[in-house]
């Protein structure tokens, strides 16, 4: 195996920023009436926190030095009132660099974290995608991924 997938640590706040960068672009071009055409979902002071937390893994495909892609995870314990309490690792954000996409690291970078899951005694793993984003769509499904729900909107 010439790549590695591992925590990210402090060192990727740079690589991470620049791909998150590239998730606001994709999703401004596909819904600019709700993302902002430039800045990214988390400060440096909050990524630092997200990885510093156990509940809240982030993990990073590095290949030769570089970071190409990343998983940010969350482990979340359901539970309410009509439904079974449970285990889930919900999947808040996966990224593969725009230059090295094609090359099978977002289905490494996924498959690590249903491993991970698996470990850490999940029921499921879940995610939301916008509608605007039929790539990733497309790859959830060839992941094997069904709809959970539908989430509508009327916009006004």
């Amino acid at each position: 195996m010439d790549y590695l997938i591992r925590k990210a640590e402090p060192r990727d706040l740079e690589a991470v920023g620049n791909l998150l960068r590239q998730v606001l672009k994709l999703h401004h071009d596909g819904r600019p009436d709700l993302f902002n055409e430039e800045g990214k979902k988390y400060t440096d002071e909050e990524l630092l926190a997200i990885f510093a937390n156990p509940l809240t893994p982030v993990f990073v495909y590095e290949k030769g030095g570089v970071v190409l892609g990343y998983v940010f995870c969350e482990l979340q314990h359901v539970s309410s009132g009509s439904l079974r309490t449970l285990d889930s690792l919900y999947i808040d954000d996966l990224c593969v660099d725009s230059s090295a996409r094609g090359r099978h690291i977002g289905k490494a970078l996924y498959e690590y974290a249903v491993e991970f899951a698996k470990q850490n005694g999940c029921h499921n793993v879940t995610l939301h995608v916008w509608e605007c984003n039929s790539g990733a769509k497309a790859f959830y499904e060839a992941m094997g991924m069904t709809p959970q729900y539908t989430s509508m909107e009327t916009i006004l």
